[in-house]
């Protein structure tokens, strides 16, 4: 299986390898394999590119007699499946997102033992311009509670110790479920039973739409430890034209107030987002507003998307798209203004003493081990370079002692 894109995109493939095993596949190495899958990824333009290299480099094997068939999934599948066909005639088997069926199957997770990601829905209800998940994923279907609280109960049993809650946008959870009596369900409802009913010590939100970030939440951000002091808050801008245009629903003054409230309300928050360079008629100025704003709130962590123009959605067609050039040069800028922000804030940690989860071993015998804090999520930020005199498991959370910083990552020495 390979498997490209987001955590979201990973939910998806366990599922895909669910299925298979349930008939009677086998899952093996790379080089031992006669089916390879790939689950692609079709959010920007680079993503689909990536797919598409995928997909040519499985073609190349298949000539060479190296595998015999090739199944291709997902988000490309969903929104080109005619060009595809049209143009991969290598190709088995072409397989989409709608009927996706999600299984839980402990023999086909994708993570390490210790850590698991668990989506919540399908699809999105935002209709941001520039956004074509909607067109691919669909309108948005939450899963049941009960659904959730099973998986997660079983996650727990198989040994998961940090669990990642992800989907399009989370805070839109249960906004679709009707109850004839009761409360409707929603995020911070929902947390509420799983922090009841599991005993899973980090648990950590992926994507909360500034629009809905309500004070239930906060309070539990606040008041249960067990919810990881990380923000995942996509803005994309800070100029009120290019929100407007981009219909993010949130006026510049409302992000600003809630950064403020955040830092405020949860202790040692880290602070995430993700931003778009090269909107389209986004100007010069409108850019350095943009970076005066992340220069003033100095993000913990920060990612951004050169603008990608998508068919089928609103930005499409507005005017002042920019050359590729101007979105390269934006980005450039901007992740290198993140880096020195990044590297001071770092560096301001030097000495402190803080709780690391085990990730692996970094070699044998060498002592040093790989690990994150709860400001770090899996796979997307920094890491944590943990030197130990005793052994240690992946999972395992030891308090340590940070001693050197670098751009983005720390070394450490576990405490006695």
């Amino acid at each position: 299986m390979v498997t490209l894109g987001c955590a979201r995109n990973t939910v998806d493939s366990e599922a895909i390898l669910s299925g298979v095993l349930a008939q009677g596949a086998k899952i093996t190495a790379p080089h031992k394999a006669t089916t390879i899958l790939v689950n692609t990824c079709a959010f920007t333009k680079e993503a689909k590119e990536e797919s598409i290299e995928a997909i040519i480099d499985l073609i190349e094997l298949k000539k060479n007699g190296k595998i015999k068939k090739i199944v291709v999934h997902g988000c490309l599948v969903e929104r080109y499946l005619k060009e595809l066909k049209d143009n991969f005639k290598e190709v088995d088997g072409f397989v989409g997102v709608s009927h996706l069926k999600r299984r839980f199957n402990e023999a086909a997770r994708l993570t390490p033992a210790h850590y698991a990601y668990i989506k919540i829905a399908e699809g999105c209800a935002n209709r941001c311009s520039y956004c074509s998940i909607p067109l691919i994923k669909g309108p948005l279907r939450s899963r049941s509670e009960a659904d959730i609280l099973n998986e997660v109960r079983r996650l727990e049993e198989s040994g998961v110790r940090e669990l990642n809650i992800v989907g399009q946008d989370i805070t839109l959870f249960g906004a679709d479920l009707c109850r004839k009596n009761g409360p409707k369900a929603s995020l911070a409802s929902l947390l509420k039973k799983i922090l009841k009913s599991s005993r899973i010590p980090w648990i950590r939100l992926l994507y909360l739409h500034p629009k809905r970030i309500r004070d239930e939440l906060l309070e539990l951000f606040s008041g249960k430890s067990r919810i990881c002091p990380y923000v995942d808050l996509p803005l994309q801008h800070i100029n009120e034209r290019l929100l407007k245009l981009m219909n993010r629903g949130v006026s510049k003054q409302a992000i600003l107030d809630l950064v403020s409230k955040l830092r405020g309300r949860i202790p040692g928050v880290a602070l995430r987002t993700s931003l778009i360079v090269g909107f389209p008629s986004e100007t010069n100025k409108e850019f350095r507003e943009l970076l005066d704003f992340v220069k003033a709130t100095e993000f913990d962590k920060l990612g951004a998307f050169k603008y990608s123009r998508e068919e089928g959605t609103s930005a499409y067609d507005f005017k002042g798209q920019h050359a590729d050039q101007v979105k390269e040069e934006r980005y450039n800028i901007l992740m290198s203004l993140q880096k020195d922000i990044s590297e001071k804030l770092l560096y301001k940690t030097l000495g402190q003493t803080v709780s690391v989860m085990v990730d692996e071993k970094k070699s044998s015998g060498s002592g040093v081990y790989v690990g994150r804090t709860k400001r770090d999520a899996p796979e997307i930020d920094g890491v944590v370079y943990l030197k130990s005199a005793k052994y240690l498991m992946p999972g395992h959370i030891v308090m340590c002692r940070i001693t050197d910083t670098h751009e983005y990552d720390l070394e450490a020495e576990v405490e006695a």
